[in-house]
């Protein structure tokens, strides 16, 4: 399989831009309103290099308002955002000349192939066509699309789009790549080839920003990681920080479509000692790590212990489950 040669000094290079020492990403009370809606209020957060460092949150967080903000595709309206020590107020073509970028909605030109889509964006980056020529067909391999350069877009399928658009944010060889769920709509095994390819470029050296909405991707790719709401950081730390000082090692999921049995379990779990997050069909107990709770001291429900996981973190502290 081709590989897409980036490195991690590409930041350095564009004429003298940025600096080689520079955290990829830094946000300082960093504000974002549209008119009397505030998207994202006064965040901070730094982006370490080559780290895969992720925005999880359900509708409205203000995780895509951010990732705009970085790529220049959106104003600040307040505080500090530096993208490798350049602001992106005043430095924004600069900046955009670093990052690569996988929108999460589908831009893709379909009246042309697709090795042209990739051979017209590198256009945008002044590469040459020899040399667009040449790393479109790596990417094309890179992303199991060899065999359908000479297609048109609109022929692909769903799946085969979402890989075209990541080898597309690969074509001008980023330092830094936004990824804002990349994954969307991919079956299983395209899902895993994305990833296998995502790993292998942050070993070279690329810092990644991911949202995504399922928490496997974000425990597989994400170094670390910061829960958002309502426009707030609720939480950093690597998946597994997150999940034991939030959710704990174990987790307690009863489910009924009795709505009275249901409100028994979650009142016996919590007598017991546990942390209740009820919705109609479901209760998770937390908290109640090494306590055996079966189905003889607990009727009317499918019950069962599990280890904690990230979608946990989310009902803990947003009380409720993914939403998009």
């Amino acid at each position: 399989m081709a590989q897409v040669g980036i490195t991690s000094q590409v930041a350095a290079e564009q004429d003298g831009a940025g600096a080689t020492n520079a955290k990829p990403v830094v946000a300082q009370n960093l504000i974002k309103e549209f008119g009397e809606l505030v998207a994202v209020r006064g965040i901070d957060f730094e982006v370490r290099p080559g780290e895969c460092f992720g925005f999880l949150g359900p509708n409205g967080a203000g995780k895509t308002s951010t990732m705009r903000m970085i790529t220049c595709a959106s104003p600040v309206t307040s505080g500090s955002l530096l993208v490798n020590g350049m602001p992106v107020q005043t430095q924004a073509r600069a900046v955009k000349s670093i990052i690569g970028v996988v929108p999460q909605g589908d831009n893709l030109d379909d009246e042309i192939t697709v090795i042209d889509n990739l051979r017209l964006y590198a256009g945008y980056f002044g590469i040459g066509r020899a040399e667009a020529n040449t790393r479109a067909r790596s990417a094309l391999e890179l992303f199991q699309l060899a065999d359908r350069a000479n297609s048109k877009v609109d022929e692909l399928s769903g799946g085969m789009k979402r890989r075209l658009l990541i080898a597309r944010g690969l074509i001008n060889e980023p330092s830094i790549i936004v990824l804002d769920e990349p994954t969307t709509g991919l079956d299983p095994q395209a899902r895993h080839l994305v990833w296998r390819t995502l790993r292998r470029l942050k070993d070279q050296g690329v810092t990644m920003l991911l949202t995504t909405h399922y928490m496997d991707e974000a425990a597989t790719l994400c170094d670390r990681l910061i829960v958002m709401h309502e426009g707030r950081i609720l939480a950093e730390g690597t998946p597994l920080e997150l999940i034991r000082r939030i959710a704990g090692e174990t987790v307690i999921e009863a489910h009924s479509l009795d709505v009275a049995a249901l409100d028994r379990i979650a009142e016996h779990l919590r007598d017991a000692g546990a942390e209740i997050e009820q919705t109609p069909d479901t209760v998770h107990a937390f908290g109640l790590n090494g306590t055996d709770v079966t189905e003889s001291n607990v009727h009317g429900a499918q019950i069962y212990s599990r280890p904690a996981n990230l979608e946990d973190v989310f009902l803990r502290l947003t009380g409720r489950g993914l939403e998009e």
